[in-house]
């Protein structure tokens, strides 16, 4: 029997290679069919990948897109030169790249200086990658529905691209870091007008509610890539900064999961009718321990070593949950949700 379930893929720069390695994973599983996606920054770049592929020529097709896209990404070179490299742990390679002066200058230099200063030198290097996409795949009624989060820097809403709205700018205001990026400028019809769009992971990392549909099914698959928690207090201006970050990149996460909580205790309490709400059934991929030990600078620096490690570690912890769960998927909700919020 096909179990039919739906993907929620968070941005994180360079991170979201971890998401490859879980979609690579799940590919396996001939009787697990996506049926829809709602991505953020790196997160919709891989629904976009996977969707593409998918609609091209399948499984094979999709593993295909993926691979291309983290090539692009940089996950491939000549790693003769980085041998030495592959023998460190995560968490010295992060922090090497951390405190290299390179990165340091060019951390230091998005601070001070607007990406509207460079005028005609100004280049977004993520769009001949997201050019790269065949959007008559990415847009097509068939495979899997694609939903893209960005969020509109004059109302601070979210707005969702789906369907013929998706486009290479769509999804460039999907991974639009406001410090690195000019905004993107698109057309809104429903405020005829030209909004600008910065990165989706402000208002909606990704968005959860576009997957509340009565045509959808309950299941809910967040792949994970921003550290819930941290034990440790951050203490450097980096470690500080980081974690800044991973804690706005999460709130409109726990913001929806704590609503789905609430609905579900109010169905279980007979307060709602059964039917009146969507059933959401909501699980996790993640390894924490990984995200811990890496850092804004190997989110926003694609290393060719960080990228096959998480590729892997992504492949590893679907590989985990599926041993698990898979038996739970269209019966039982994984992650507890009452527990994460009491």
């Amino acid at each position: 029997m096909v179990k039919q379930i739906n993907l929620a893929l968070q941005g994180g720069g360079a991170h979201g290679a971890f998401t490859w390695g879980v979609l690579d994973r799940i590919l396996d599983e001939e009787d697990i069919e996506v049926a829809a996606i709602t991505g953020t920054s790196a997160g919709a770049l891989n629904g976009a990948a996977f969707k593409s592929g998918m609609v091209h020529a399948g499984r094979d097709g999709a593993r295909a897109r993926l691979d291309e896209l983290w090539k692009q990404m940089g996950a491939v070179g000549d790693m003769r030169l980085t041998n030495w490299f592959h023998r460190l742990e995560p968490s010295s390679i992060a922090q090497a790249m951390e405190y290299s002066l390179p990165y340091s200058v060019g951390e230091a230099w998005s601070r001070m200086v607007s990406p509207y200063a460079y005028g005609p030198f100004y280049s977004n290097p993520l769009e001949p990658v997201v050019d790269r996409f065949n959007f008559e795949e990415v847009c097509a009624d068939q495979g899997p529905r694609l939903f893209v989060c960005a969020t509109c820097v004059r109302s601070g809403k979210i707005r969702v691209f789906t369907g013929g709205e998706i486009s290479t700018d769509a999804i460039l205001a999907s991974a639009c870091l406001p410090t690195l990026f000019k905004a993107v400028e698109i057309y809104d019809p429903e405020t005829e007008r030209i909004e600008a769009y910065w990165d989706g992971g402000y208002t909606g990392n990704p968005a959860l509610y576009p997957l509340f549909s009565d045509d959808l099914p309950d299941d809910v698959v967040i792949v994970n890539i921003n550290p819930l928690e941290r034990d440790e207090l951050p203490i450097t201006p980096q470690q500080i900064q980081n974690r800044i970050n991973e804690i706005s990149f999460n709130s409109s996460l726990f913001r929806e999961l704590r609503a789905i909580s609430f609905v579900q205790r109010l169905l279980k309490e007979g307060k709602l009718k059964a039917g009146e709400m969507s059933r959401v059934l909501v699980h996790m991929i993640a390894d924490n321990d990984l995200m811990n030990s890496l850092s804004v600078a190997t989110k926003t620096v694609p290393n060719p070593v960080i990228l096959h490690k998480l590729k892997q570690a992504g492949r590893d912890a679907a590989d985990g949950f599926l041993s698990r769960h898979k038996d739970d998927l269209g019966q039982n909700s994984t992650v507890d949700l009452p527990a994460m919020f009491g």
